[in-house]
Order: C-alpha cells, then structure tokens, then sequence
C-alpha cells in the first residue's frame, strides 16, 4: 500500500509548490482517490500515476479544498481514455464506486464538465452515494471505514452528518485519516485498534497540541504524518516538525505535495 500526496494545503489562497488537499492510495494494481482539492490529476498525471487505474473516490467532506478539482480530474479521466491505445488499460466498462457526502456537488461537476454540449459523457459507469458511519467501501482486498465528525457542526435533527474522518486497511496494514475534525478525539476510535499510519490535518489544529493529546493518552499509531496544512506549517514546516519530534520522536513528518508514503 503506498501514498502520494497529490495537494498537501488547506483551503488558504493560492501557496508556491501546494495544492489543495488530495491523496491517492496505490493497492494491487488500482488507485483509490480520496478527495479531490486543485491541481489532483495534474499531480498525479505527472507523477506518473496510472488515472485509468482509479477504483474508487471517496470523499471527506465538501468544502472547496477537498472538491475543487474534482472537475479536471473527471476531464482528465476522459482525455486519457481517448488516447489510450492499450485495452489491458480501458476504463471504458468499469463502474467506479463514489462515495460523497452531499450529492449536489457530484452532479454539479457533471453539469460543469458537460458545459454546453449534453453529449458529453463519462466513458465510465459510476455508483454514486452518500454515506455514513460505517464501512463504505469494500473492494479488492482494500476497505474504508468512515467516522463523522464535528467539522462542520452538528446537523438538524433528521439531517445527515456532512464530514467524516477514514479508516482504510487492506489486509497487513492500515492508514487512519482525520479529514477536517474539531478536535483529535473525534478520531480515536478509528485508531484505538491501532494503525500503521495517522494523517492528521493542521488547518485547523497545531502540531504540539496533537501531539501532546496523542501521547498523553496512549493512542497507538506507528507513522504520525501531518497534511492539510494551516498557516503555522505553512510558514515554517521544518521548525513544526521539529516541535512535533521532540515530543513524538522520529516517527512524525510534515507532507508535501509528491511525497509518497510507502508502507508495503
């Protein structure tokens, strides 16, 4: 299983060398996307990950950040396909699970990529739907397990929580993701089991307070890599890396756009 930050940003103005949040996870053979922040499928063309070998797109929430190019990574699927020469590659056929929190804004994306032409269609089937807690994807030895969380703040009675933080596991090893949480606590229990690795957002949190929360109260994860930076990593990332080592150890890094995180 292998990571690949594609966009390592929060949703600030535009950052030199950061893009908005995106990752994508490399399991046999297929490519699992979760969110889709600006500039994803440019990374990742240029990276060199196969795009027609996406199995799945999950995402966190809805914010612009983790959507706003969701779009061009449809685009981008479509120009590929039409270049493609090699059948072992097609995506033509395949129907692509989209696990999405608010409906309106996959069918907003549609509406956009189609412009003026209703002609313009997806050259693969997708099972669009929302989702909530729980396992929302289980596919080819690769499951993700989602938590919501208070993000976004807790919804009417009757309404459906709007964000959520993952658990994805294949058979030897497991990531737990927080997405963007109000607290840390929120995420515990998709990590009380363990995990090899924990993504944990700073946008909204600093790199010492996590820390200490973490080890205070034992929570056992193995890799601490921190992403969807705010504006304290941002200006500094190294000097917040060294803050989060002195009280974690040598286990914790700060993302990067094209940093890989590879845990085979």
């Amino acid at each position: 299983m292998k990571l690949t930050f594609l966009g390592s940003c929060s949703g600030t103005e535009p950052m030199p060398d950061r893009f908005h949040t995106s990752y994508v996870i490399e399991h046999d053979g297929g490519v699992y996307w979760f969110d889709a922040g600006e500039g994803c499928s440019y990374n990742a063309h240029l990276l060199g990950i196969d795009i027609l070998a996406i199995r799945s797109l999950c995402f966190s929430h809805c914010h612009l950040d983790h959507v706003g190019g969701l779009v061009n990574l449809l685009g981008t699927i479509r120009k590929l396909e039409g270049r493609n020469d090699d059948p072992s590659r097609s995506i033509a056929g395949r129907t692509i699970p989209v696990r999405i929190p608010t409906l309106r804004v996959w069918q907003g994306a549609l509406d956009v990529l189609q412009g003026p032409s209703d002609a313009l269609h997806l050259p693969f089937e997708h099972d669009v739907q929302t989702y909530t807690d729980g396992v929302i994807l289980d596919r080819e030895g690769l499951k993700v397990t989602a938590l919501h969380n208070r993000h976004l703040g807790e919804p009417a009675p009757g309404a459906p929580w709007q964000s959520f933080s993952f658990r994805i596991e294949t058979a030897k090893k497991s990531i737990v993701s927080s997405g963007d949480i109000k607290h840390v606590s929120e995420v515990i229990p998709l990590i009380d089991q363990g995990c090899d690795l924990f993504l944990m957002e700073t946008g909204h949190h600093q790199v010492d307070e996590v820390c200490t929360y973490l080890m205070e109260n034992d929570v056992p994860f193995g890799q601490l890599c921190f992403f969807h930076h705010g504006r304290a990593i941002l200006a500094d990332p190294d000097g917040e890396c060294k803050k989060a080592q002195a009280i974690v150890g040598d286990r914790v890094s700060v993302a990067d756009d094209a940093m890989v995180i590879d845990l085979t």
